[in-house]
């Protein structure tokens, strides 16, 4: 037959939070990260020889306030 009962562990582990422990280091190689892509993104496609690709930079450039010539 089948136990259908939890065992103790299973079940009170459960019951815990599950929490995250980010060092400061890591959320600021995170946040630098974000920027490098962030920034190559603008700056590599705004410079791209493909007008389309510099033309969605460009607005988007205006868009955020962000001058470019």
């Amino acid at each position: 037959m089948l136990d259908n009962r939890k065992p103790r562990a299973i079940a009170a582990a459960a019951s815990q939070p599950v929490t995250l422990d980010w060092s400061k280091a890591a959320t600021r190689a995170s946040l630098l990260v974000a920027f490098a892509l962030g920034a190559s993104l603008v700056f590599l496609v705004g410079f791209a020889q493909s007008q389309t690709l510099h033309d969605a930079a460009h607005d988007t450039r205006h868009s955020n306030n962000f001058p470019c010539h």
